[in-house]
């Protein structure tokens, strides 16, 4: 699952027009709030679309949400795959992930050679590899591209992807991947998506920390924060999350966004990449720290940005 989303009118920023494409057989697997999105451009873009979901009120939810959508439901991850050109799954974890692709009734079972599958879900580098020597062996090729650009990036066709896996593999997917995405990026082979995703995750926990702390700061000093905020967002200063978290967090609004529960998984699959490579990642694993006392204050499912509830707002 991947991660923050904008406060900013959609208007002002409009889904991105598409070129015509070649049609293919897609099967999507996994309609969470952000691959729900992603499966609804694939039908719009004029793919065949074939969608499982494993939580049947989920599938219905979807469906009362896209009416209009021409979609062949799925009994399961194999039925899904049979006769597919383009297999994707965005799931929850590495065990989701496995068992919608390796197990019993999974994806790779009647997946066709030439094939291509694609992996949206956030997981370890382990799998992600793992996957791609499955999907070597059985001639399928294979990328793993998490993404990043929110939920609201995701409803407007804009997230960016950071792909892992060959170049066949890769173009092969491009086509696709291009009806819900402005930006693909191929950063290296199996599990490189992954890694990168790590990265970007380090870098917005780091980022929210520190304007949580920049918030408790300014409201101590009795400033204006809205003229705080204007004084400091054009500089050096200046990151996403500040643009759309500054007020809210200064309001106390939390009841949106990437869930910290989310965040600390992603987390902790960085923190264990960085002792299998050996690196020091000492920001992160303090980071997570905090956002655990938030979870052991009941806020798991509020947007990282709660990260301030753990910084008591001084008494005027």
């Amino acid at each position: 699952m991947n991660d923050q989303p904008s406060q900013q009118p959609d208007e002002e920023n409009p889904a991105v027009e598409r070129a015509p494409v070649e049609p293919r057989k897609v099967s999507f697997i996994g309609l969470g709030v952000m691959g729900g999105e992603i499966a609804r451009h694939i039908a719009e873009a004029g793919h065949e679309l074939t969608v499982y979901n494993r939580s049947p009120d989920r599938l219905q939810r979807w469906k009362e949400a896209n009416p209009g959508l021409a979609a062949r439901v799925a009994a399961n991850p194999a039925h899904a795959a049979l006769d597919a050109d383009v297999v994707i799954t965005c799931v929850g974890n590495d065990d989701d992930l496995a068992d919608v692709v390796l197990g019993p009734n999974g994806a790779f079972r009647t997946m066709r050679k030439g094939s291509t599958f694609i992996d949206h879900t956030t997981v370890s580098a382990r799998i992600a590899r793992q996957i791609s020597v499955e999907a070597r062996d059985l001639r399928i090729q294979c990328v793993d591209a998490p993404m990043t650009g929110s939920q609201i990036g995701a409803k407007r066709g804009t997230l960016t992807l950071m792909c892992g896996g060959r170049d066949e593999a890769i173009e092969s997917a491009r086509p696709v991947m291009e009806a819900y995405s402005s930006r693909i990026v191929h950063v290296g082979k199996a599990g490189a998506g992954q890694t990168a995703k790590m990265a970007c995750q380090i870098c917005i926990a780091g980022n929210v920390a520190a304007l949580a702390e920049a918030v408790r700061f300014a409201q101590a000093s009795h400033l204006d924060m809205d003229k705080v905020y204007e004084a400091i967002s054009g500089g050096a200063a200046q990151s996403w999350q500040m643009d759309n978290r500054w007020s809210s967090m200064d309001a106390d609004e939390f009841d949106f966004g990437f869930a910290i529960d989310w965040m600390r998984k992603d987390l902790g699959l960085s923190l264990d990449e960085g002792r299998g490579l050996g690196v020091s990642l000492p920001v992160a694993g303090l980071v997570d720290q905090f956002f655990a006392e938030i979870q052991a204050m009941g806020g798991g499912r509020l947007d990282t940005s709660a990260i301030i509830k753990r910084l008591p707002r001084k008494k005027t």
